[in-house]
């Protein structure tokens, strides 16, 4: 019996989720839901909080492959970062600590990736519980235009290699607020898609004092950004709506008329003024009091925020335009040299290896590599290599193999090896930093201007202890704890070459 030629093939996308953290007591039902409904990727939680003494609320014996990375505090879209980057998934998924996926978000964010090919990023639905037997508060009524937003991260996945060409989220933006819309303008400026899928995910109202659309005025200092980055018709292209900042303006213009009238003596100039900021306020008051609750403590909180919002709004709104003109994103000093550990990062681990033979490239190494090289940017080499010491190899078996990773991956402008036994006490041996320090001196850099590119805890310590940069990027055989404890932790040589260039 003939058969016919097989259909197109399905190919099920990888995809790894990414969840910043405050520590919220949230992350553990968002952390149960996502093992219950079986999700095979890797989660990577990153720890975003300013102190750490106390542990993060990540359920024991959970069935997910968790993995949690050090935050810098420097608020989520730095954090998300810091996750995706330490992917090598084809796909990112970015949750929020505080959202709840509904039970067959698993399997549909498969579905809404696949329909979502050719596509950047796809965006997920999100919902928001509200009582049925009373109004919304003003705070509530906040939190429900997630329903209606474009894509909040809230449940956005992106793609990784779209993320690598963008430079990620912009870590200028230290809120949860508009650093989302502003990785999507910068995706569909490059003609790429946006697609909405149809996988869903709850987002509860959490408790807030009364007083927080006061101190939520702080996200206008991220609109004046918004504006420097995208133009002035940045709100209509994400979908933000007008808002009311013109109309604060006015108001606190007004105030600040009738304030100075009646120092000055001026009655009639202070009571014009004041009747039109009595009546701009009034305004305000009543389009917040309307949809809401007619309760005291509701009504009473309504009065006192109004009056306080457009001062902070426009106070807020001057203080981040003058932020907006530093265009730097990092504030870091310019890498002058990249130092790399050899096994496990530039080639693939034979422990002891002696044979040139099997030396096999990491793949990526020579691209990453070239790189570094066509920028100008010195590249060496720091290896511990015990096995002299132990009698397993000998020096010249380890100039051969390394003549053999030259020859596959090019030259390097410094080898530095610590072929010492691990309890001779040398100062060399890495985690120590004498490797990093020598290679530094050889290449005539500061320490403090090289990074090392390494796939353990003891290639980060000995750039800490030297003061360089270090980021890890793992392997198998890296330990959580090596990863957790890392400063920057990258998927790929690819992306830490990003990284260390700064390529946007």
């Amino acid at each position: 019996m003939s058969r016919g030629l097989p259909g197109p093939v399905m190919r099920v996308p990888d995809v790894d989720v990414a969840i910043p953290t405050i520590g919220r007591p949230s992350l553990t039902v968002l952390l149960d839901a996502l093992g219950a409904q079986g999700f095979a990727g890797r989660v990577f939680v990153v720890d975003d909080r300013r102190e750490r003494s106390t542990p993060l609320p990540i359920p024991p014996g959970a069935s997910l492959d968790v993995v949690v990375l050090r935050g810098t505090a420097s608020g989520p879209g730095a954090a998300r970062n810091i996750a995706w980057r330490a992917s090598t998934a084809t796909w990112i998924a970015f949750l929020d600590d505080d959202v709840v996926p509904e039970p067959e978000w698993s399997a549909q964010l498969l579905v809404d990736l696949i329909d979502a090919e050719g596509a950047a990023g796809s965006q997920g639905t999100v919902r928001v519980p509200l009582s049925s037997k009373r109004r919304p508060t003003d705070w509530e009524r906040n939190v429900a235009s997630l329903e209606t937003a474009k894509w909040v991260t809230a449940d956005m996945a992106y793609r990784r290699a779209a993320l690598r060409a963008l430079g990620g989220f912009d870590e200028r933006f230290p809120r949860a607020y508009r650093e989302d819309a502003d990785l999507a303008l910068r995706t569909l400026a490059r003609g790429w898609r946006l697609t909405l899928g149809h996988r869903v995910v709850e987002h509860p109202v959490r408790p807030a004092p009364w007083h927080v659309s006061v101190t939520k005025q702080a996200g206008n200092a991220d609109d004046s950004l918004m504006t420097r980055v995208h133009g002035r018709a940045w709100r209509e292209a994400a979908g933000a709506g007008g808002g009311a900042f013109a109309e604060h303006v006015v108001t606190v213009a007004a105030g600040s008329v009738a304030l100075t009238s009646a120092v000055l003596g001026r009655r009639r100039a202070a009571g014009l003024a004041a009747a039109v900021w009595l009546l701009l306020t009034g305004s305000f008051v009543r389009r917040r009091v309307a949809p809401g609750p007619r309760s005291l403590a509701e009504c009473s909180a309504m009065v006192v925020t109004s009056v306080a919002i457009p001062p902070a709004a426009v106070w807020h709104r001057l203080r981040g335009a003058l932020r907006a003109r530093r265009r730097d994103r990092s504030g870091r000093p310019a890498i002058e040299a990249v130092l790399f550990d050899r096994d496990g990062t530039l080639i693939v681990d034979v422990p002891y290896n002696g044979d040139p033979a099997r030396v096999v490239p990491v793949a990526g190494a020579r691209e990453a590599l070239d790189r570094l090289r066509a920028a100008g940017v010195p590249i060496g080499v720091v290896s511990n290599q015990s096995g002299v010491a132990r009698g397993l190899l000998t020096e010249a078996e380890v100039d051969k193999v390394n003549a053999r990773v030259a020859e596959l991956l090019g030259p390097f402008d410094v080898v530095a090896l610590c072929e010492h036994a691990p309890d001779a006490g040398c100062g060399c041996r890495k985690p120590r930093p004498g490797l990093v320090r020598a290679a530094a001196h050889e290449l005539g850099v500061p320490p403090d201007r090289c990074a090392l590119v390494g796939d353990i805890g003891a290639d980060v310590g000995a750039a800490l202890a030297a003061n360089a940069r270090a980021v890890l990027v793992p392997t198998p055989l890296t330990r959580a704890d090596e990863i957790s404890a890392a400063p920057v932790v990258a998927g790929d040589l690819a992306t830490a070459v990003d990284l260390l260039l700064g390529v946007p």
